[in-house]
């Protein structure tokens, strides 16, 4: 029994349930670090023990099935393995997504909704939660959205999307078939637990409130719920409109400016100490870290790893674990060389 079981079992355990139900999202993440693991190493075990007896018995009949559990236990194994990927301590944590469409008008409300979607499928196949927390709607999309996403190890995946991504398409909004260029931001950040220090001054912050707009019935158009908060320092800007009531936007938003915070000045020590300067971007037109192109070929190209697919609508259907991936093994082979 580990420390953390050793917990569970005590009288008092749940004498403090906020810390009792932390304690069982720890152990929760450890038991999902370690059972894939001794899963592997158990069937591995079985495969050998079945190859041990075929041989011992010159039967070849099982030939095909071995080969093909062994070409099962390689695929499990890589997919395994990158979870030994996920080192940081915050990357099993949930994460705060946002999407901001680039200049361009309603072509890139249309990409920044197209990005959505794609997010909201692989959501879907990792069988992960995801709420929204603003959505600013515009003419043919989205000019920007954050969301929550709810899974282990949803900040280790997802913090490879922060960056630039370009869209090359012919545009259906242009009546001459031309073909058009979009960008949209993406920004992940984790959702950090309130024993996690990040300084937030009164002082240091703006709060301006407004109405909210978009679905909410009536009451969402008459009273000044919505809530933004400017940091001034940074200039970060955070918002939250899915709640009617302005207190509980107010602390949304401030959960997402800590966030976002967090990450700014985790990446700033990073950067200090030459550990991820190579493959960090920043976030700015002209940095893009993955391009879509529908036309005049069908592309999509990661440009830190050059993994590249030429399945575009699998990739807008959430199929984007290939690109997680390879950042995430080039991200470690960067650090440990």
């Amino acid at each position: 029994m580990n420390r953390l079981e050793q917990k569970t079992a005590a009288p008092d355990f749940w004498d403090d349930r906020e810390r009792a139900e932390k304690t069982l999202g720890d152990l929760k993440r450890v038991r999902d670090r370690l059972e894939p693991w001794r899963e592997l190493v158990q069937e591995t075990e079985d495969l050998a023990e079945l190859l041990g007896l075929a041989q011992a018995e010159n039967d070849s009949s099982v030939e095909q099935e071995i080969r093909s559990g062994y070409e099962k236990l390689q695929q499990r194994y890589e997919k395994t393995r990158i979870l030994e990927l996920l080192g940081d301590p915050l990357d099993a944590n949930p994460a705060f997504l946002t999407i901001h469409a680039g200049a361009g008008g309603t072509e890139a409300c249309d990409w920044a909704a197209m990005l959505l979607r794609m997010y909201s499928r692989w959501i879907e196949r990792r069988e992960f939660k995801s709420e929204v927390i603003d959505l600013q709607e515009a003419e043919g999309g989205v000019k920007s959205v954050t969301m929550q996403v709810d899974g282990t190890f949803a900040f280790g995946y997802l913090k490879a999307e922060s960056g630039v991504h370009r869209l090359v398409r012919i545009s259906p909004f242009d009546s001459s078939a031309r073909r058009h260029t979009s960008f949209a931001s993406v920004a992940v950040s984790p959702v950090i637990e309130d024993d996690i220090e990040v300084d937030v001054r009164p002082e240091d912050i703006r709060v301006d409130t407004y109405r909210a707009s978009g679905a909410g019935g009536q009451h969402v158009n008459k009273t000044d719920s919505a809530v933004r908060i400017t940091h001034l320092e940074t200039g970060l800007v955070v918002q939250c409109q899915n709640e009617r009531s302005q207190h509980k936007n107010r602390a949304t938003a401030m959960k997402v400016l800590r966030s976002r915070l967090y990450e700014l000045y985790h990446d700033e020590r990073r950067k200090e100490n030459e550990k991820s300067a190579q493959e960090k971007k920043e976030i700015a037109w002209g940095s893009q870290i993955r391009s879509y192109v529908f036309h005049p070929y069908n592309m999509v190209k990661d440009h830190r790893t050059k993994k590249e697919n030429g399945n575009v609508q699998a990739v807008m259907d959430g199929d984007i674990d290939g690109f997680i991936e390879e950042y995430l093994k080039a991200q470690w082979a960067e650090q440990h060389q």
